[in-house]
């Protein structure tokens, strides 16, 4: 992939997958990422073991990789007045500063935005938080599932109306990443400002606002519908060709044709019943609406007849929209997937690779090049010298506990 960001130097002080995915989001368009880490704990999220029912034991930390692929990673206590200083001689080179700590934090640190800003004024500052900025909860902190999921409305929106409990965020890091590449966003847009006009901007991304706008159309509605069911649960009640539909084999179709009457006659030819486009029931828009009911049965009997898989070929050409629901196996081996190279594979180091996802904006037709997530600290000296320090001031930050 081209390197759209080369010669960007990025400063992130951050942990777990938030704010530090915007940080690989650059990494992979090119900018050097520099990510801040405590000298001796490191990033928290290195020691989470487990997480949604995966453990995280192997040789490979996929909570890591995800979000810290082609970082340089420096161990620094910045609560030490040498850590921070090395810190401020870091930003004074770079254009964008990049945390998820939380404003007390900031303060005690000496990182807010006033610090940062005294040492280069024109850096770019970007704060992830779980609530925002603003408002009597911006000192509280949270994370995708209770700020995005639960509390941004994606999880009522997602749960089925004779359901006992709130639908789970389906994966790990789920809004994280959602939100990582909103910031990674954000950050380009002060950049290019920044080049018009010299002037830098404080970047502000929350959970919360990346979750209220992932379910902007619908809350829109609600809101406008005057705090009634905006949508109805079932939203396919007068179009048989909006739904799922399950298959012989347990699996399931996802139908979105909205313009349902247009494709029928395709679709029941594809469905091996072109006698339906002909029922009387179904023959015209009108009767194709009142009679949905009735469509929606002859369908679900019609899907249950075949597997999945004989779907998949059999609906290849069809004109409608549609797609199967896969399980993650199923989606790192889905062909389109691969084409489009969404997975690739990426050297570990050692002559071996492992396969990582790769963030979803490309440049020039290009595919990108990814480089493994950093070990704690692992560029620190490398880090130092380019910075132009002298062995024996290195020697000295370690001796104060400032580096490791």
């Amino acid at each position: 992939m081209a390197g759209v960001m080369e010669g960007v130097r990025v400063l992130e002080v951050a942990q777990y997958t938030f704010v530090p995915a915007a940080g690989a989001v650059l990494a992979d368009w090119g900018a050097d990422v520099i990510k801040v880490e405590h000298p001796v704990t490191g990033d928290q999220q290195r020691g989470l073991l487990r997480v949604g029912g995966t453990d995280n034991t192997g040789a490979i930390n996929f909570l890591m990789e995800h979000a810290n692929r082609g970082k340089r990673s420096i161990g620094l206590d910045l609560s030490r007045p040498e850590g921070r200083e090395i810190l401020y001689e870091l930003a004074r080179g770079a254009d964008v500063f990049l945390t998820n700590y939380l404003p007390a934090t900031r303060q005690r640190l000496q990182i807010d935005v006033e610090h940062l800003r005294a040492v280069n004024p024109r850096i770019i500052y970007a704060r992830g938080t779980a609530l925002g900025e603003r408002g009597p909860e911006r000192d509280k902190g949270g994370y995708d599932s209770t700020a995005f999921w639960a509390r941004g409305g994606s999880g009522m929106g997602g749960t089925r109306p004779d359901a006992d409990m709130p639908a789970l965020q389906p994966g790990a890091a789920y809004g994280d990443s959602i939100g990582g590449m909103t910031i990674a966003g954000g950050i380009a847009a002060a950049l290019f400002r920044r080049e018009r006009t010299g002037e830098p901007s404080v970047v502000d991304i929350s959970l919360l606002g990346t979750g209220v706008w992932a379910m902007g159309c619908s809350l829109t509605a609600a809101m406008l519908s005057g705090g009634g069911p905006a949508i109805p649960s079932n939203a396919a009640f007068m179009n048989p060709l909006v739904g799922i539909y399950p298959t012989r084999d347990g699996g399931f179709l996802m139908l979105t044709m909205l313009q349902g009457h247009v494709y029928w006659e395709d679709t029941c030819e594809h469905l091996g019943r072109p006698d339906l486009a002909r029922d009387p029931r179904f023959a015209t828009p009108e009767a194709f609406a009142k009679n949905a009911a009735e469509a929606v049965r002859e369908l679900r009997e019609i899907f249950l007849t075949r597997t999945l898989e004989e779907w998949r070929e059999r609906l290849a050409s069809m004109k409608g929209q549609w797609g199967p629901f896969q399980t993650l196996q199923q989606v790192a081996t889905d062909p389109q997937v691969l084409a489009n190279h969404h997975i690739v594979e990426v050297p570990t180091g050692d002559g071996g690779t492992f396969r990582l996802v790769a963030s979803p904006v490309q440049f020039d037709e290009q595919p990108p090049s990814l480089r493994r997530g950093p070990e704690h600290a692992q560029h620190t000296e490398e880090v130092l010298l380019e910075l132009g320090l002298e062995w024996d001031r290195i020697a000295e930050l370690k001796r104060v506990g400032a580096i490791n």
